[in-house]
């Protein structure tokens, strides 16, 4: 019995091996991966050889134990061969891109936007033109000086510069209260609805003009240009218990739509005061929508004509404003599009922004990193592809990097085989470079 429970010890690991083999590259993993690839080899390997060695005295037991036996070594050998099968072709499609075409690839670049973990890595991508921009995470920033990053994000200004490209866009999320990712070293404060609650509609203004500045101030200071803030989904005080990571009213600047409207205006005003764009999020509104995009899939249920009286008021006040952009959420708007997340969704994007309402500033995503657009139907290469032909400019992949060498590799293939619409990539070119870095 010992020696069964043994075996039995070995093939749950083995299979547990398995499981992660399966999902191990998965954005959830980023931070461990490099571990989470040596655990696997060297776990599988090890249960492959601990088996060969056990091999001999398995004659001697049950046969129970030795079909155990040999499903820890069918197991084991099966993760190893999971591990390097899923290895393999992303090394293969980083490989393409990095080779491709160098003007395709800046065709295609100049519409990606991307995190970083190895400076090297991203200098390397900048310098090959592949992308057309950078976010700016707290793991770039923490425990550095200003003049440090400063320092960084200007060599990656000079090569661009040296390149004759139009300056990269910087980005960053620096909304205030919670999501503060670039203090220290910038200064921290409060969540903006603190300085938005004044009574007097002078007061607020001023208030707002003030907090604004204080941010673009300090962002302009660093090199960055284009701040991801503010948050204009309205605040209906939604209490999820699994929302881990969106926590919209912890971050929404009121209920009152006429409110939001008017302090998103002040807010974007402030900071193009120092060169650095808004970004309106997260069309379309997440302030009614139980479920965390980052962790699943969600839907908001709520009817257009009821979004347009409330919801949908603050966008579209301020996107009126050229300068400001839009970022788009992974949420399924199920009464218009129920299968795609907005931000892949040509019925949303076509239809409703650049169809109906006529709205031909820049649109960027939401982090492609997140598990609902991910894990959706279209998975992120599909999804890619879908959202530019659907007139989204900007394709955001930060938390995890990497996502975009297999998100690449498919742009490049759709634009091979013709399933790109050249003309959405035109009108997407022609709002980039009206928007680009310091042409306010």
């Amino acid at each position: 019995m010992l020696k069964l429970a043994f075996t039995i010890v070995r093939l749950a690991a083995a299979l547990a091996l398995l499981v992660f083999a399966w999902d191990w590259r998965a954005p959830d993993f980023v931070a461990w991966r490099a571990w989470i690839f040596a655990g696997l080899i060297g776990g599988a390997s090890a249960l492959v050889v601990l088996e060969l060695a056990l091999w001999r005295g398995l004659r001697k037991q049950t046969r129970l134990v030795r079909i155990a036996s040999l499903l820890v070594l069918a197991t084991a050998v099966l993760a190893l061969l999971t591990v390097s099968l899923l290895e393999a072709p992303f090394q293969w499609m980083r490989y393409r891109v990095l080779h491709a075409d160098p003007a395709v690839l800046e065709k295609l670049g100049r519409h990606m936007v991307v995190g970083y973990r190895d400076f090297a890595e991203l200098r390397d991508l900048v310098e090959r033109r592949a992308v057309g921009g950078v976010f700016i995470a707290p793991r770039n920033v923490q425990g550095r000086s200003a003049a440090e990053i400063r320092g960084e994000i200007d060599a990656l200004q000079e090569i661009r510069r040296r390149q004759g490209l139009p300056p990269l866009w910087i980005a960053a999320d620096q909304e205030g209260g919670i999501v503060s990712r670039m203090s220290p070293p910038l200064v921290s404060q409060p969540r903006i609805s603190t300085v938005a609650g004044h009574v007097d509609q002078a007061e607020r203004r001023r208030a707002v003009r003030d907090y604004a500045a204080t941010q673009g101030e300090g962002l302009a200071s660093l090199g960055i240009n284009l701040n991801f803030a503010p948050v204009v989904d309205l605040d209906f005080q939604v209490n999820d218990p699994n929302d881990r990571y969106t926590r919209i009213s912890d971050r929404a600047i009121s209920r009152d739509p006429q409110i939001v409207s008017e302090v998103a205006q002040e807010y974007c005003l402030a900071l193009a005061q120092f060169d650095v764009r808004c970004t309106l999020k997260h069309f379309p509104g997440l302030g009614r929508v139980v479920g965390d995009t980052h962790l699943d899939a969600a839907e908001l249920k709520t009817s257009p004509d009821e979004l347009g009286r409330s919801d949908w008021l603050p966008f579209r006040t301020a996107m009126r404003d050229a300068n400001a952009f839009t970022m788009l959420s992974h949420v399924h708007l199920t009464a218009l599009d129920p299968d795609r997340p907005v931000s892949f969704s040509r019925v949303v994007v076509a239809g409703l922004i650049r169809g109906q309402w006529k709205h031909d500033g820049v649109l960027v995503t939401d982090d492609l990193s997140m598990k609902a657009a991910y894990r959706s139907r279209d998975g992120l290469a599909g999804g890619t592809v879908e959202a530019l032909n659907a007139g989204v400019d900007l394709i955001l992949i930060s938390y995890d990097w990497s996502q975009y060498f297999p998100v690449m590799h498919a742009l490049l293939a759709a634009e091979r085989d013709g399933r790109l619409q050249q003309t959405a990539l035109a009108k997407s070119d022609a709002r980039l470079w009206l928007t680009r870095p310091g042409s306010r």
